[in-house]
């Protein structure tokens, strides 16, 4: 109740150590009460000795006096006093001001370094399973109202799209609903969460629903009777209308239109877990000695300096010349006489742990955060889940809280029942031939014939030419057609006619992200290179390197290049170059690889072995760019038709 002519003062913010949350309620107590502009800007009093001010001007500056004392005092009452005593000797309202802002907001370098740990947190925010959506926007403007305070511009579409991106699955089809129906740059983050919580409270709505017809379904499916629990009732009532299929929701799979037990997904895992046991039961069939698991139980520790393990088994390496010791927190002492790697399976997955410490009186094995840290790690513990993150590979490794509040990791480890012997391993081929043939990454019949009767390369045994066809081969080397004769112009010298190619971009990219492979070939020795390229505008920098290598090697220049029209060959650095260098440029007809035939084929070769090899041993494609390598190695090894007796390495 209000009475004309009285108000209620406004109450002083005090200063509770949360620094950014008491200076937005101390500006706005300060501009109401109109004296902000004395901390912006403060004022200047006359210097010592100085003509002194006019009647005028000490009034103003008096005046200017007394609001910046008000002023003084408000900060006062709102500052404790172990604060206060150490902002005693600032004499202006905005000396106090700017000595609190230095003190807990902090230089620009602090702010930077404050706001990148504000950025990370906004990036890993997701939101949690059962949590609400009005306690999930809370703890994301919380984050985003921090960044803005510390300078980052957070616009309403950068807050709506993370959260449009980090909800839970069951909003899956709610987000693209929105993100089909609304315009995103306009919508509002008060709009986005209307629309969001109307629609969790429906989902509220139909979990009860559909838990109470889950009871009644599962009692018609495994009860036979005809009683009250039957499903199909009779009579007028309520229960006797018709039934909105079409309004249920799926506890299982979040989707609308049928109820939980209908849910094609109970299938698909029933299936899943069908083919796992039989992949389990191949596996114990195949092994001559029972295996079991052994479960060891890894601590995340905060406070442990290094890695500890008291089970030596665990040790892939073990350094046990290493002598050390740890100190515990109860003082005591433990004598640390090894130091290794030990590999950990977590979830299926081998993870490979370094510098780990051989306590063989430890009973626990601790992992310590900081060393994981020290690692290029980082390592997030928010809602009683820890997360480790890898640099590039991203989310690694998850764990809950236990129930003493402890993180622990299981890892599963095989362990032989049979006490470990020690033993040699070796392979024997009784077909030498095919050996070879493979050893030479599936090398015609006709070339490795020609390697042993000839006496090209020491140590080649002899064996007996098979007349079948390897399988890999037939896999590996099928090709369209033949490509036209060769030129009947031929090199007479090395260097004489350099042709060159790019061949891909190769699918999968390789393991160290190359996509590209680029070969140049001597027309005299047909010799020849290769550079792995990550893109095709690599090609110039490979030949100046190239270019560099052969003329050293040869001791002959090169005087003509040939090569397609592609856009890597016929850029203007690349034309400058082999004019500066004196090197005469050979270019095909658009269209017409045939023209290029030495380098067409050369790739056609390469890749032919490459996919033989890769097949024989079943290794995946992404190792493509070791094979390619060593095709090269072994083709410069091989007889070919440009030299006669000796191979394109001793030419």
């Amino acid at each position: 109740m209000t009475f004309e002519g009285h108000f209620v003062q406004p109450s002083i913010p005090r200063f509770d150590g949360h620094y950014d949350h008491w200076s937005m309620l101390m500006e706005n107590f300060l501009r109401n009460k109109e004296y902000w502009s004395l901390i912006e800007t403060g004022y200047e009093e006359p210097a010592h000795g100085e003509q002194p001010l006019s009647e005028g001007r000490q009034r103003e500056l008096d005046a200017v006096k007394l609001k910046d004392l008000k002023a003084k005092n408000y900060l006062f009452q709102a500052i404790d006093r172990s604060i206060l005593e150490t902002i005693l000797d600032k004499d202006t309202s905005k000396k106090i001001w700017d000595s609190m802002k230095t003190k807990y907001e902090g230089n620009a370098r602090v702010k930077r370094s404050t706001l990148q740990a504000l950025r990370r947190d906004f990036e890993v925010l997701e939101m949690k399973v059962g949590e609400t959506i009005t306690n999930y926007f809370a703890r994301v403007m919380i984050v985003a109202n921090k960044m803005r305070v510390y300078g980052e511009i957070m616009t309403d579409v950068t807050i709506c799209e993370k959260i449009l991106r980090s909800l839970t699955d069951k909003f899956n089809y709610i987000v693209c609903s929105i993100e089909e129906s609304r315009n995103l740059d306009t919508i509002t983050i008060d709009e986005l969460q209307s629309s969001l919580t109307v629609h969790e409270k429906k989902f509220h709505r139909g979990n009860g629903v559909e838990q109470v017809l889950k009871v009644t379904t599962d009692d018609r499916v495994w009860g036979r009777g005809r009683g009250r629990n039957s499903f199909r009732g009779r009579g007028r009532g309520r229960g006797g209308a018709a039934f909105n299929k079409a309004i249920v929701e799926c506890y299982k799979s979040h989707n609308l239109g049928h109820f939980q037990y209908e849910c094609p997904k109970w299938d698909k895992e029933a299936n899943y877990a069908e083919v796992n046991e039989e992949y389990d039961m191949l596996l114990m069939s195949y092994l001559e000695s029972p295996d079991t698991q052994q479960i060891d139980a890894w601590f995340l520790d905060s406070g442990c300096s290094n890695h500890m393990c008291g089970n030596k088994g665990m040790f892939t390496t073990l350094n046990e010349s290493f002598i050390h010791s740890v100190k515990l927190g109860n003082n005591s002492r433990m004598n640390v006489i090894g130091k290794g790697s030990i590999k950990l399976v977590l979830n299926g997955i081998s993870h490979v742990v370094h510098e780990v410490y051989y306590v063989p009186e430890l009973k626990n094995n601790l992992l310590s955060i900081r060393q994981l840290q020290e690692r290029g790690l980082t390592i997030l513990i928010q809602g009683g889940v820890c997360k480790i993150y890898h640099p590039v590979k991203g989310l690694i490794i998850q764990t809950e809280m236990s129930m003493n509040r402890m993180f622990i990791l299981l890892s599963h480890t095989p362990v032989s029942l049979t006490a470990p012997s020690e033993g040699c391993f070796y392979t024997s081929s009784p077909d030498l031939f095919h050996l070879w043939h493979r050893r030479y990454g599936h090398l015609s019949y006709k070339g490795l014939k020609a390697l042993q009767h000839k006496g090209m390369v020491h140590g080649l045994p002899q064996f007996q030419v098979s007349d079948t066809t390897s399988i890999n081969c037939i896999h590996g080397k099928q090709h369209r057609g033949i490509m036209p004769a060769k030129s009947t112009w031929r090199a007479s010298q090395p260097l004489e006619l350099i042709h060159a190619d790019i061949c891909g971009p190769i699918s999968p990219i390789s393991n160290s992200g190359k996509r590209y492979t680029l070969c140049f070939i001597d027309d005299f020795s047909h010799k020849s290179w290769v550079y792995l390229l990550t893109a095709k505008s690599e090609a110039l920098l490979c030949f100046q390197f190239f270019k560099k290598l052969v003329e050293k090697e040869k001791a002959f220049n090169i005087k003509c290049l040939r090569t397609d029209r592609g856009g890597e060959f016929t850029s203007t650095e690349f034309t400058d170059f082999c004019k500066a260098n004196g090197i005469k440029r050979q270019l095909t007809t658009a269209y017409t690889p045939q023209q290029n035939g030495v380098a067409e084929r050369k790739n056609r070769i390469v890749m032919n072995m490459v996919r033989s090899m890769l097949s024989d041993k079943q290794l995946p494609k992404t190792f493509w760019p070791e094979a390619v390598n060593w095709t090269f190695y072994v083709l410069n090894r091989c007889p070919t038709l440009a030299v006669k007796n000796v191979t394109p390495q001793e030419a």
